[in-house]
């Protein structure tokens, strides 16, 4: 248990972490600025089975109206284990970290969606389970070329991974397929050396909510989790822990209107603070 005295130092060393500010000091150069050799865009692959992805789009997408598909965003997590697509999965990978182009010949990568400096440190790690046309299992998915790769299948164990990775929440064992966003730092500490991770925490808020906003559009239901447990994650995903970590996760399923009421159940607890 904390004393109370260091749940206080910990609530501040929070919010001074939240106020870093960007350094601009002459003393401090980045290894950019000193000509240090950039890293590399894309992680190489690491499987021999990689499964190419769709990019035809048109039949996913059940919302096209955008105030539709805002006024409708919701977190789900009751999902009816239907099987997604490979069409709907695509989708959602491609608004997620889909690549449009590059600046220059390999300086960066223009994507779905916005990053500081277009450094674009993350990767997405998937837990599928029901997912047409794939086997269940872990996959890495490879934006360069648009395509997953199989990094492993399921021996059985997937239902208990997802609720041991994700702090016990029972209800993720049912998602479709899991995202894990992890974060490759040198990407970013590269350009932005040590003013990069406040900076990359909210970049990675733009992948959830592109994940959001395309599961909505298509009809189905997604819930962003920050409870992860990285060493469980990282292990999973064969990641170092240090130079790449999962930090979040986003399961997505399939949902039915006439759930909504075991959705309203998830907030019971509200109804104690109305007394």
């Amino acid at each position: 248990m904390y004393t109370e005295e260091e749940i206080r130092e910990k609530i501040q060393a929070g919010r001074n972490f939240m106020k870093m500010p960007v350094v601009i000091d002459a003393d401090y150069k980045t290894d950019q600025y000193l000509g240090k050799p950039q890293p590399p865009l894309f992680k190489d692959p690491v499987s021999d089975v990689r499964i190419p992805l769709p990019k035809e789009f048109a039949e996913v997408v059940r919302k096209n109206d955008f105030l539709d598909v805002i006024n409708s965003r919701v977190s789900n997590r009751v999902y009816t284990e239907e099987p997604l697509t490979l069409k709907q999965l695509s989708y959602l990978l491609w608004c997620a970290q889909g690549v449009k182009g590059l600046r220059g010949k390999k300086y960066a990568t223009l994507r779905t969606v916005p990053c500081g400096g277009a450094r674009h440190q993350f990767e997405l790690y998937l837990a599928v389970q029901f997912v047409e046309g794939l086997k269940p299992g872990y996959y890495h998915y490879l934006p360069q070329t648009h395509e997953l790769e199989l990094l492993s299948e399921d021996d059985g164990t997937m239902r208990d991974f997802l609720k041991e990775s994700l702090a016990g929440q029972g209800w993720t064992v049912k998602a479709s397929v899991t995202f894990y966003i992890s974060m490759v730092a040198y990407r970013a500490e590269w350009r932005y050396g040590i003013s990069s991770h406040r900076v990359a925490l909210v970049d990675s808020g733009y992948i959830s909510e592109n994940i959001y906003l395309a599961a909505t559009a298509a009809d189905l239901g997604s819930c962003a989790i920050g409870a992860v447990r990285n060493q469980i994650c990282d292990e999973k995903f064969g990641l170092d822990g240090v130079d790449e970590y999962i930090f979040l996760a986003h399961p997505v399923g399939t949902v039915r209107p006439e759930d909504h009421q075991k959705e309203l159940d998830f907030y019971a607890f509200i109804k104690e603070f109305d007394k």
